[in-house]
């Protein structure tokens, strides 16, 4: 079964997915994010399904291979989808030496304690750009910047208040991303203000105590799905909830599903989202 799936994947990208250049993998989620948004020959990548609702672009084509959990890849389809070249990242460097013996293994982090995630990002895509003779990195760069300061002068006709950006993880509790986490570097770059200015750790805080939305009255409220769905309908349904300054003044907004971990595609469209939906709320 494993042979014949992965030979119909094979035969399929032959006719469907003619994307030329050395045929690349990987198992981190920024990684694949970026090579597909340059166009690289991807043959085969982790957790696809769940990628595709959590991250939802760029949209993976249906001949790249799943190569299944990230802790625990398929090495033996890796081996069938011959890849000339595996992309991995801190998060997977365990990995490296089985991978190795499959294809070369080549690292490129965007989180690492201390450091922008954006910066990082961007490093990461010329590096993979450069690597792979894809001008489509640079253009990716650039744009995004081109992008961002477009919608730092939309969101400067705004009201100025601070931004809260959470996930829920249950009904009384929830994560929340601070200025160093690629939400909270993007809010920065759109010219607009953190609501958290506790410490985090290049992502989402977990596990704060939803009693703690009481203390930013002033704040938007950002919810960045995927939620627990009977999580968000307890929380929204509750007195303590509804109670919130933010709530009763209209000031909560539900984006759509991005990747917490990604790279410049999640941040643009974390932007989009966020600039689409905050511009209006403010014109009502």
């Amino acid at each position: 079964m494993l042979l014949t799936g992965a030979a119909s994947v094979l035969t399929a990208g032959s006719h469907a997915w003619a994307r030329s250049g050395p045929r690349v993998a990987t198992l981190d989620w920024a990684l694949m994010e970026t090579l597909l948004a340059i166009g690289a020959n991807l043959v085969a990548g982790s957790e696809l399904r769940q990628f595709r609702q959590v991250a939802v672009l760029p949209n993976v084509p249906d001949t790249v291979a799943d190569l299944g959990l990230r802790g625990s890849p398929n090495l033996e389809l890796l081996h069938f989808v011959k890849p000339d070249v595996i992309f991995n990242s801190n998060f997977y460097q365990w990995a490296d030496p089985l991978m190795s013996a499959i294809a070369p293994v080549e690292s490129h982090s965007v989180y690492q304690p201390g450091q922008s995630p954006y910066d990082l990002a961007m490093t990461a895509t010329l590096a993979l750009g450069e690597r792979l003779e894809r001008p489509e990195a640079e253009r990716l760069v650039h744009d995004l910047a081109g992008r961002l300061h477009r919608h730092g002068g939309e969101l400067r006709q705004g009201d100025g208040r601070p931004i809260l950006l959470i996930n829920l993880g249950d009904a009384r509790h929830y994560r929340v991303f601070g200025a160093d986490s690629m939400f909270g570097e993007v809010l920065a770059r759109l010219g607009l203000v953190n609501a958290w200015t506790g410490a985090t750790s290049y992502s989402a805080m977990a596990q704060i105590g939803v009693e703690t939305l009481a203390s930013m009255p002033d704040a938007w409220i950002v919810l960045i799905p995927p939620h627990p769905q009977d999580a968000l309908k307890e929380l929204t349904e509750s007195d303590f909830w509804n109670a919130l300054p933010p709530v009763r003044e209209n000031r909560v907004l539900t984006l759509g599903s991005v990747n917490p971990y990604g790279a410049l595609p999640a941040a643009g469209r974390f932007a989009d989202l966020l600039t689409e939906g905050l511009a209006h709320a403010w014109n009502g």
